[in-house]
């Protein structure tokens, strides 16, 4: 990681937490979802039930149902709704992987080989959509209406961003903010659904929904330039994918943008001149990763991450004090420092 990415000395010396230990105080909940997790892809079919168990047999870091779950705690909610909720928000998150490795042909995801990778791309997108249609139905079933709502506006959205992204493959004029725009419709729409509908299953009012919907989206967009940071800097053990996937793929992140926009004119022909390479060969990674690592590119990456993340901790003093709001502080922290 860059060096701005360091805590201090002081800091450094302290164990950090794992992600398991922030979510202590929510525990039970997560191991809840988790069993609802393996009871709502369960099917008679065969397929859909030999897929769906090698696909949940190593669980993510559920993330997303940790924010939904605590942010209606945020107001002394006590129903069990949340479970469903937090769920199916996982559910939408698999989908949309499941759909991003076919588009982007990755090999490995958590450490395992991509779905179509195992049973080709047909069935893979089969399974995608059975799981965005179920899980939709399954939203019909809360008495919060507006949630519904919500899980469709996000789905729209990370579609859009995932088009978005697709059509500006590989173009190096891309600019900053085009780019910032795809993150918050692909990333960060799912992870504000996720704290707007833990808001709303606490009956908060439309202005504290709102707050935890922005909150949400930095929470996201920290998130995901985090995720750009490693792949250049990151270890492929760690993370369960090969490092430089993205550049490998031909998607063009931050750290490329800021040095194509803000280095000499012989580096920006010499990376155009190696990115458009028909065979884009390790040879010209590494020289295109030599060029990013040289320019401070990574530095203004981690700054545009701490930002968000500034961000999102300060809509929290919105909310009053609370071993669940401190809990959404510490996971806001964790994913900025965070090395897979």
């Amino acid at each position: 990681m860059p060096k701005l990415n360091q805590r201090p000395v002081k800091q450094q010396m302290e164990k950090n937490p794992s992600l398991e230990e922030l979510y202590s105080i929510i525990r039970n909940d997560l191991c809840e979802i988790e069993n609802r997790i393996q009871g709502f892809t369960y099917s008679p079919n065969p397929l859909i039930k030999e897929i769906s168990s090698y696909l949940f047999k190593k669980p993510g870091k559920k993330i997303r149902p940790a924010l939904l779950t605590l942010c209606s705690k945020l107001f002394s909610y006590t129903g069990k709704e949340h479970i469903l909720m937090g769920t199916l928000v996982e559910m939408i998150h698999t989908a949309s992987l499941i759909h991003d490795d076919i588009i982007d042909d990755s090999e490995k995801r958590r450490g395992k080989d991509t779905i179509h990778t195992r049973w080709g791309p047909n069935i893979t997108v089969l399974l995608g959509d059975y799981l965005y249609i179920n899980t939709i139905g399954a939203s019909l079933h809360t008495k919060h209406l507006d949630i519904t709502k919500t899980f469709l506006q996000a789905s729209s959205k990370m579609i859009e961003g995932e088009l978005n992204e697709y059509y500006l493959s590989g173009n190096l004029e891309i600019t900053e903010d085009e780019y910032l725009d795809i993150l918050n419709k692909k990333t960060a729409s799912l992870f504000s659904a996720c704290c707007q509908i833990g808001g709303r299953l606490a009956d908060a009012s439309k202005k504290h929904v709102a707050l935890l919907g922005e909150f949400g989206t930095h929470f996201g967009m920290c998130f995901q330039l985090i995720d750009d940071l490693l792949d250049y800097s990151g270890d492929s053990h760690s993370m369960g994918k090969p490092v430089l996937s993205d550049l490998r793929e031909g998607r063009i992140t931050l750290p490329l943008i800021y040095t194509f926009n803000h280095d000499g004119h012989e580096n920006r022909k010499r990376i155009s001149e190696l990115f458009n390479q028909k065979n884009f060969s390790q040879y010209s990674q590494k020289k295109i990763i030599d060029i990013v690592k040289s320019n401070g590119a990574l530095e203004y990456t981690f700054q545009k991450a701490n930002d968000f993340s500034m961000s999102a901790r300060q809509i929290l003093n919105n909310f009053p004090e609370s071993a669940f709001r401190e809990s959404l502080t510490q996971i806001s922290d964790y994913i900025l420092h965070r090395d897979r």
